[in-house]
């Protein structure tokens, strides 16, 4: 008898939020996808080490499934913004390191201790007062040192890193990880990426047998040089395009649908939504769905008589938006639909099929960054892993 081809994994799905009947609009997170493009990076990134970007609640996703998920994946090291972040972290996984890229607060230094987080410090008043705790308190979780190669944001120079080099002839150095931030990845024959490279290079060779990191998601795209010993990918692992310009490389995350509240006809040169910045040029019908900029669903996506703003997509048609995205509602012409397409109670898709992040964002004059981290918490949530 031939073999056959195993049974897939059967699907499984967990929910938070409102139940799906009292909300407005249902969030689905695909952690499936989330962790397929964790492996997609990882490979690319070879032989470097693939941590993962988890900050600003998973991007949007949920940080304590999407941490979870990795982990048990594979993934090793973690990224969050704050202390508050990290205690979400391990709340859900013991084992991995969770880096804070904010750093670390006056007075903070028990608090990574109690959590094993190591902070990421980016100045020499920092550094000082880094030292003082693991002095006073004999804690060794170490810290990762973040050098300013040209984004000007946080991160010591890199005279101030050639400064402190000595101290990793030391015993107990602290530092586990030596890192910088690139400033323009996403557009690759920038110059500024070639120059952070080659300084950092610079900087890598003061501090050999020290763990260095560089790429974030576009980063890893700028090829092996920009790699290091750990690539630290964000964005991308949800589904946004880190490759602006060429086909998005990564699967889709999220999907965002919504109910419609009412349907109502206004007639030619009514306006519609709030500052009466939309006007009906024909008779016009509008699907009236409860989902607005408290969800997430950013106002800059409106329509106006001047913007044509984001579309939806209704009874599988691409279906423009009517006016001022309000705080609780959005209205959308369905005129070219036919007769019956749109009803009270339809579900319409914000996020989806064809309309993906960085195309509301695009509408919006913004980021799949923001899109993402907008994401409110009135939606019922889905959580799928296949």
């Amino acid at each position: 008898m031939a073999a056959t081809e195993p049974l897939p994994a059967p699907e499984k799905v967990t929910t938070s939020g409102p139940p799906e009947a009292e909300a407005g609009g249902a969030l689905t997170i695909d952690l499936g996808a989330v962790e397929a493009n964790w492996r997609a990076l990882a490979r690319r990134a070879m032989p470097a080490e693939c941590s993962a970007v988890i900050k600003a609640d998973g991007y949007g996703c949920g940080i304590e499934p999407v941490a979870a998920m990795l982990a048990k994946t594979g993934c090793k090291t973690f990224f969050v913004a704050d202390l508050a972040e990290a205690r979400r972290v391990r709340a859900v996984t013991a084992e991995p390191a969770v880096y804070v890229l904010n750093g670390m607060m006056p007075g903070a230094g028990p608090a990574f201790a109690e959590i094993h987080a190591r902070p990421v410090i980016g100045n020499l008043v920092e550094l000082a007062e880094w030292d003082a705790f693991v002095a006073a308190s004999g804690w060794r979780g170490g810290f990762a040192l973040h050098v300013d190669t040209g984004m000007s944001r946080l991160g010591v120079s890199a005279g101030e890193a050639a400064a402190v080099a000595a101290r990793i002839k030391s015993e107990n150095h602290g530092i586990t990880l030596l890192m910088s931030h690139l400033a323009c990845a996403e557009t690759p024959e920038h110059p500024l990426n070639d120059r952070q490279i080659r300084l950092f290079r610079e900087v890598r060779l003061l501090y050999r047998g020290i763990a260095s990191s560089l790429a974030n998601s576009s980063g890893i795209f700028l090829g092996s040089a920009a790699h290091c010993d750990l690539v630290r990918p964000g964005v991308a692992l949800y589904g946004v395009n880190p490759t602006p310009g060429r086909n998005n490389p990564m699967r889709p995350v999220v999907e965002l649908r919504a109910r419609i509240v009412q349907v109502r006809n206004v007639q030619r040169g009514e306006t519609v939504g709030y500052n009466a910045a939309w006007t009906a040029t024909r008779p016009t019908r509008l699907a009236v769905v409860a989902v607005g900029y408290a969800d997430g669903y950013l106002r800059a996506a409106s329509a106006s008589d001047d913007s044509p703003g984001a579309k939806a997509i209704v009874g599988g048609k691409l279906c423009p938006l009517a006016g001022r995205v309000s705080m609780d509602l959005i209205a959308i012409d369905v005129t070219d639909l036919p007769d019956g397409g749109a009803r009270r109670g339809d579900i319409v898709t914000l996020i989806g099929d064809e309309i993906g992040v960085d195309d509301l964002a695009a509408a919006a004059g913004t980021i799949g960054y923001e899109v993402l981290t907008s994401l409110g918490r009135r939606y019922h949530r889905v959580y799928r892993v296949s």
